[in-house]
C-alpha cells in the first residue's frame, strides 16, 4: 500500500512542479519519476536547512514539491548554460 500512496505523492508533485516552473507535458511517468527524485532532494535539502515538514501525507506532498521544483531548475538551468 505505501508503494501505491508514493506513486501517487510522486506522480502529484512532479505534476504540481511543472506547472509552478511552466514546464507542461511530462507525461505520467516522468511526473512520477521527478516526484520521487524531488522527494530524496527535497528531504535532503529541507535536512540541511533543519526543517521538517512531518511524516504525513500532505509534509511529504509539500517537501516533494519543493524537491522537483529544485530539480526542474536545475535541469533548466544546465540546459540554459549548455547552449
Amino acid at each position: 500500500m505505501s508503494l501505491i500512496v508514493s506513486l501517487i505523492i510522486g506522480g502529484v508533485a512532479g505534476w504540481l512542479a511543472g506547472n509552478i516552473m511552466k514546464d507542461f507535458g511530462h507525461g505520467m511517468v516522468k511526473n512520477i519519476i521527478i516526484g520521487i527524485v524531488g522527494g530524496v532532494i527535497g528531504g535532503f535539502a529541507l535536512g540541511l536547512v533543519g526543517i521538517s515538514l512531518g511524516s504525513g501525507i500532505i509534509g511529504s506532498m509539500i517537501t516533494a514539491t519543493l524537491g522537483a521544483v529544485l530539480l526542474l531548475w536545475i535541469i533548466d538551468f544546465l540546459k540554459k548554460k549548455k547552449k
